[in-house]
């Protein structure tokens, strides 16, 4: 058995066709099917369902497939294992984040990290929490920075520093105070995101409807909807620090802080620049 027969049984389990299987993997149709047949021979079961209009796992083949993705994530982890160059003076980081991180966050941590190590290459994704963490079970990420809470079994969360959200206007929206702004119409991201989510369940807990004006799936849109209107957000405090034309108004109750990770999957390999990277975050102070 070689490791193409898992790569080409693994791409047949996930396109359910041989031939767009084959377009895949660049090989022709008759050389993935004999692969296959290879396989299934020397395992002695029959791995795919190939009755129906689509190709299908069989028992077996689920049973099989299960352990085959582990062993490949592994293999994979070896081969960047062995590569790892631990003076960083080269390497590769695959980072992603949830996106009221890329709002105040990413570009600073990045920009030190950059000038601290600029051999190493970055792949940076904005991410929702949920496929953020799915791609790090997948061994698609190396590490992912979003929110402690509920995770996927394979997860680890670190906890590294508090996250405050507030009231967030134009700098020229003096008027607005701390009783008032329960009035005010908000532009809020989009039930998708877990900060909605998180602010839905301050309003529940205080008994307020919100007058909710706008909503958009994009933090970048949000912020300059609130810079060239008098609708207000909620989003971090640190947001309104470093994005000019924005202040942060105090609120009382205040909305409730929330701990930013590092997520991970549990027993990945940690590649020397992943560890300096870790070790970036570990030092960020506690936002207010």
């Amino acid at each position: 058995m070689l490791l193409r027969h898992i790569r080409y049984l693994l791409a047949v389990a996930e396109h359910r066709n041989f031939t767009r299987a084959a377009e895949a993997l660049h090989v022709s149709q008759p050389t993935l099917s004999q692969q296959i047949k290879q396989l299934e021979e020397t395992l002695g079961a029959p791995l795919l369902d190939r009755s129906g209009r689509s190709v299908s796992l069989t028992d077996a083949g689920e049973a099989y497939v299960r352990f085959a993705r582990l062993a490949l994530q592994d293999l994979q982890a070896g081969t960047r294992a062995m590569h790892d160059v631990q003076d960083l003076s080269r390497g590769s980081l695959r980072l992603a984040m949830t996106p009221t991180f890329t709002a105040y966050l990413i570009g600073p941590l990045l920009a030190r990290f950059n000038g601290l190590y600029p051999g190493i290459t970055v792949s940076v994704e904005e991410l929702t929490q949920d496929r953020m963490e799915a791609a790090l079970t997948e061994d698609l990420l190396d590490i992912g920075i979003g929110f402690t809470g509920e995770h996927l079994p394979d997860i680890e969360c670190e906890g590294v520093f508090v996250e405050a959200l507030s009231v967030v206007v134009s700098a020229g929206h003096a008027d607005i105070g701390q009783q008032s702004w329960l009035q005010q119409p908000l532009v809020l991201l989009n039930s998708g995101f877990a900060t909605r989510r998180y602010i839905d369940e301050y309003f529940r807990s205080q008994a307020v409807k919100p007058l909710i004006a706008m909503e958009a799936n994009s933090i970048s849109a949000i912020i300059e909807i609130v810079r060239n209107t008098r609708l207000a957000t909620i989003l971090p405090s640190a947001i309104a620090q470093v994005q000019p034309g924005l202040q942060a108004v105090p609120l009382s109750p205040a909305l409730p802080q929330r701990t930013a990770a590092l997520l991970s999957r549990k027993g990945a390999y940690r590649s020397a620049a992943c560890r300096a990277f870790v070790e970036l975050v570990r030092a960020q102070p506690t936002t207010d």
